[in-house]
C-alpha cells in the first residue's frame, strides 16, 4: 500500500465508479436483437456492499445507458446511478449536490479519457489495470486486477484498509 495513496483513501464517503471498463471488462456484447448484454464480478458486488454497510456512499456515472445497470445496482444497493452521460462533470456535480459530499472525500474509478474531468476534481483516482495508459498517468494509484476482473474489489478493500475498516469486516465473517 503506497503511502500517498493511503493518505488520500483516508477521508473518503463516496465511491465513484465508471462501468464499461471498470465494472465491466469493457466489452459490449449485443444479441440480433440489440439487446446488450454486460457481465459483472460478484467479487465487485461484494466490495460495494462493504462500502456501503461502513457507511460510504458509492455512486455509478456511465456514459452509457443501459438496463442492466440500473437492475446490477440496485441489487447492490446503490441509490445513485447516472446513465447516458458522455460528458460526465454534470453528472458529477449533481451527485456532490444529492449527497452533500465534498469532491475533496470523493474517489473516482475510471479506465479512459472521458474519466478525466472528474478525475482532476476528486481527491483519490484509481485507474484500473487495463485502462488507457494517459489516464493511469493522472491517478494516483493503478489497480493489479483488470476491470471486471476484481479490480473494484481491489479499491474497496484498499479504501477500507486505509480507514481501519477492512479488518473487522473481514473479520465479521469469522463468526
Amino acid at each position: 500500500m503506497t503511502t500517498l495513496a493511503s493518505e488520500k483513501a483516508k477521508p473518503v464517503r463516496l465511491l465513484i465508479v465508471d462501468i464499461d471498463g471498470v465494472l465491466t471488462d469493457g466489452g459490449l456484447h449485443f444479441d440480433n436483437r440489440g439487446e446488450e448484454y454486460k457481465t459483472f464480478n460478484s467479487l465487485d458486488g461484494h466490495g460495494i456492499r462493504m462500502m456501503l454497510e461502513c457507511g460510504i456512499e458509492v455512486a455509478v456515472i456511465t456514459g452509457r445507458q443501459s438496463k442492466i445497470v440500473n437492475h446490477r445496482m440496485g441489487d447492490l444497493g446503490v441509490r445513485h446511478i447516472y446513465q447516458g452521460n458522455r460528458d460526465k462533470l454534470p453528472a458529477f456535480e449533481q451527485l456532490l449536490q444529492d449527497t452533500g459530499i465534498e469532491a475533496s472525500q470523493a474517489a473516482y474509478i475510471g479506465d479512459d479519457l472521458p474519466d478525466l474531468p472528474i478525475m482532476q476534481r476528486v481527491g483519490f483516482t484509481v485507474a484500473v489495470q487495463n485502462a488507457h495508459g494517459f489516464v493511469k498517468q493522472h491517478c494516483d494509484l493503478v489497480t493489479t486486477a483488470y476491470g471486471g476482473h476484481g479490480a473494484v474489489r481491489e479499491v474497496t478493500d484498499f479504501i477500507l484498509h486505509a480507514q481501519g475498516l477492512l479488518e473487522d469486516r473481514q473479520n465479521s465473517y469469522l463468526k
